[in-house]
């Protein structure tokens, strides 16, 4: 009998390993055998330096005592400041491009009676055929000619809408450091300030000036002599063959070449003269200290 029972004791023991042995797997084992003996490494804790940027302050490229607009919170005041700090100059141009302009008209009438110029009045105009990039074999008459298309005012308005849009208000860097209020390139080593986003290979700088009225003349010369706004000088032109004012938004349809934005750029300025209309007249103390 004992017999039996401890054969079925082994046969009961031998079907429960039997059953337990596919589960066998689910007792989890340990992931390094360890003894108490072993030495376990400590982890190594990366340390990243912190590299904090050094901020380079740019010294201006010119002695002009520059308002710090961008420290004028309102919008209103700092559009007045800034137009009131450039139009004198813009004006001053205009002035000078009426007096040339007035001058030539004058020779052209003297030419057209068959009257001839004197030396002086000569020299005068071979300086401006040279300045403005006129045929020197033509007729002195179709010289004239050509120098008033070129010779001639733009409305002061414009100017003053392409200087806030280029410089954002005289807050750029390019306004600040260089007087360039206009986005004016030059392409010779060391003319100006090199753009940050300049292209591999790229040459252009952004022209540096010393006073605000070069910088003025600069923009002046970009316009009335520069072949890519020929159109702007024709619109203008035609303008005068009508006996019509010189319109701001229209002349603006001839600055498409003046931005890579094209049309968007034309419609930004054009945009910008129909809602700071307020801001072009001059202020009561403008006006008091030119009647003084």
């Amino acid at each position: 009998m004992k017999g039996i029972f401890f054969i079925r004791f082994i046969l009961v023991v031998a079907l429960v390993a039997a059953v337990l042995a596919p589960f066998t797997f689910l007792i989890p084992q340990p992931l390094v055998n360890v003894t108490s003996g072993e030495n376990v490494p400590t982890p190594v804790k990366v340390v990243v330096p912190i590299v904090e940027k050094v901020k380079v302050i740019e010294k201006p490229l010119h002695q002009v005592n520059l308002p710090d607009f961008a420290a004028i919170y309102d919008i209103p005041t700092k559009k007045r400041q800034f137009f009131s700090f450039i139009r004198p100059a813009i004006e001053d141009k205009n002035n000078e491009l009426s007096q040339d302009r007035t001058q030539l008209e004058y020779w052209q009438g003297q030419i057209s009676l068959g009257l001839g110029l004197t030396e002086e009045e000569q020299a005068s105009l071979q300086t401006l055929i040279k300045v403005y990039r006129i045929n020197k074999e033509a007729s002195t008459l179709q010289q004239i000619d050509d120098l008033l298309v070129r010779v001639d005012i733009i409305p002061t308005s414009l100017v003053l809408v392409q200087a806030a849009n280029e410089s954002a208000w005289g807050t750029s860097r390019f306004a600040r450091i260089g007087l360039n209020f206009f986005g004016i390139w030059c392409y010779k080593t060391g003319c100006g300030m090199v753009p940050g986003g300049r292209n591999t290979g790229a040459k252009h700088e952004v022209a540096a000036f010393q006073s605000v009225d070069a910088a003025v003349s600069g923009y002046f010369n970009n316009i009335n002599k520069h072949n890519a706004y020929h159109m702007f000088r024709t619109i203008r032109a035609e303008l005068r063959a009508q006996d019509q004012p010189l319109d701001a938004e229209i002349l603006a349809t001839g600055l498409l070449p003046y931005s890579e934005r094209g049309a968007h750029y034309v419609l930004d300025i054009t945009d910008m003269l129909r809602h700071n209309q307020r801001y072009f007249v001059k202020s009561n103390s403008q006006q008091s200290i030119l009647a003084d």
